[in-house]
């Protein structure tokens, strides 16, 4: 029997680590886990993935939205950003199921990148938070080879504006792109965009805001007990509550819908 090859094996056990989430594709993987998987596709040079850091939100979209829960099942890996989807994946069988949260991985992508001379950018947020992001990372990886940052307009480009951001990333070498336009737009980017971006794309959205010192993070214990939701719309509530309000229940009865057809089979 011939021997697997490391590319078979990674795509195994990728396979083994997804789970159906209300019909989106969730892998049931921890920070080491998706640091090691990125490094694997650089070195193959297969860098034209892209990851989904997603949490309830991202999932309660798709359900509505038959163009981008095709957006996320095609990303290289979905992670989950949130609780509500931990507990979901460890429902459905991943008992060792954690999250995998944005900020999080965003520190241990930035120190392997560091340590390996892996250059990276940075596309999403604002020109301000972009550059507090960029200045505090510098501080705290003083060895990290930034070679591209920018904050695009609030509007949707031109092809040409498209064609010369795509082009800039490219020519500066970038491996790793960190896109933070937020949740479902940054996937949506990203999946335009494989194939044209000759980097590993990973959106993380509000981490931009947060490792800038621009926005509060919650504490850590109710980001454990799944209470950040909270936090957030207390800090946010203008733009946040119409989306909890409206998602936040109905993520609710569809999970348990799942769950209870998952136990009559």
């Amino acid at each position: 029997m011939a021997t697997p090859s490391l590319q078979q094996v990674t795509a195994n056990a990728r396979q083994a680590s997804a789970f159906r989430v209300l019909g989106v594709r969730v892998d049931a993987v921890q920070i080491a886990d998706v640091v090691r998987q990125m490094e694997d596709w650089i070195a193959r040079r297969e860098s034209c993935q892209y990851i989904a850091v997603t949490g309830m939100h991202g999932v309660t979209e798709a359900q509505h939205d038959a163009r981008f829960k095709a957006v996320l099942n095609s990303a290289g890996l979905v992670v989950p950003d949130g609780m509500p989807l931990v507990w979901m994946l460890r429902w459905l069988g991943a008992r060792s199921a954690t999250r995998v949260y944005g900020p999080d991985l965003t520190l241990a992508v930035l120190k392997q990148a560091e340590a390996a001379g892996i250059p990276i950018g940075f596309y999403g947020s604002t020109s301000e938070v972009i550059e507090h992001m960029v200045r505090n990372l510098r501080r705290r990886f003083p060895g990290v080879r930034v070679v591209f940052a920018e904050a695009p307009p609030f509007r949707p480009l031109t092809p040409e504006e498209d064609e010369r951001t795509t082009s800039a990333i490219n020519a500066a070498g970038v491996r790793i792109l960190f896109v933070g336009l937020g949740t479902p737009k940054q996937d949506r980017w990203m999946h335009a965009h494989r194939g044209r971006v000759q980097a590993v794309m990973l959106g993380v959205g509000a981490a931009f805001d947060f490792l800038a010192g621009m926005k509060p993070q919650a504490p850590r214990w109710m980001q454990r007990s799944g209470l950040e939701w909270l936090f957030r719309l207390a800090t946010e509530p203008r733009r946040l509550w119409r989306r909890y309000l409206r998602q936040n229940p109905r993520f609710a009865v569809l999970a348990v819908a799942q769950i209870l057809r998952a136990r009559m089979t």
